[in-house]
């Protein structure tokens, strides 16, 4: 069956990181009075490449639903053609538009809502990006209904931390909002945390299992109980490059989490 293709004009485009060649791009579907999706899905931008051949690449949606509006957060990849195709002035002034399909995934948030951990390096913020906006409209009732929200946001350089004013200023605004930016490069500069995800996912299982008086690792579930019946007081979802997220789910399973509690999208 073939897919429905829009056309998405660029509205405004941002360089967010000099040093990562990282870019924010808001788009409108001029077609559309609203573009439905779940916050965490992702578009598929289409265009043919200088020898007329066509090219798909996925991208992770970086807002939630508004209007006929979507956000892209695209890091510049050498030699990568769609990257570069969007960064471009040349090829996408601000008015020039792209054609896409969508939305698709399953990267979503789970219902009904649960204390939930946002585990993510590099262009894996896109997504977070989207739960956050959802769960805590700045111009709508809060969805979060209280529960304990982390978002822990692993990169190398303090550069490379995409969003970090938005993501402070949430943390800021509401309490149930806790904002963990780690780097694994920090400078003598830097006073927040470092290390890798892992290690600070880590200690907001253990601190929480503490409070709640659970006993790590945690019982298993019986095998066989139906997927309808697996109801968990907790997710994570991971989203980044393979190997940090086949760390954090490591790292998960040693503390006795089913598979199901941990929703992932990897980028390689």
């Amino acid at each position: 069956m073939q897919r429905k293709l829009y056309t998405a004009r660029l509205e405004r485009k941002e360089c967010i990181s000099e040093s990562a060649q990282c870019y924010h791009f808001d788009f409108a579907i001029d077609e559309l009075d609203s573009f439905p999706f779940s916050p965490g899905q992702f578009v598929s931008t289409v265009a043919p490449d200088s020898n007329g051949k066509q090219q798909t690449r996925a991208y992770s949606i970086a807002s939630a639903p508004r209007a006929n509006h979507f956000d892209l957060c695209v890091n510049r990849v050498e030699g990568g053609f769609f990257s570069n195709h969007l960064a471009d002035l040349s090829d996408l002034p601000p008015g020039g538009a792209v054609s896409l399909h969508g939305p698709h995934g399953h990267f979503v948030l789970k219902e009904p809502l649960t204390d939930s951990i946002f585990i993510a390096t590099g262009t894996g913020i896109a997504p977070m990006r989207g739960f956050t906006q959802f769960l805590f409209p700045e111009d709508g009732p809060d969805r979060s209904g209280g529960k304990e929200i982390w978002l822990v946001y692993g990169t190398r350089h303090e550069t490379e931390l995409y969003y970090h004013d938005e993501f402070e200023a949430l943390a800021a605004r509401k309490p149930n909002f806790h904002y963990l930016a780690t780097l694994s490069r920090a400078t003598d500069k830097w006073t927040g945390l470092r290390g890798y995800v892992q290690e600070h996912v880590a200690r907001i299982v253990e601190k929480r299992a503490a409070r709640l008086g659970q006993k790590l690792p945690l019982e298993p579930v019986p095998a066989g109980t139906p997927a309808t019946e697996l109801n968990f007081d907790i997710y994570a979802y991971i989203c980044g490059l393979n190997n940090m997220v086949s760390g954090v789910r490591e790292k998960l399973a040693g503390y006795g989490w089913h598979r199901k509690q941990i929703i992932f999208e990897r980028y390689d």
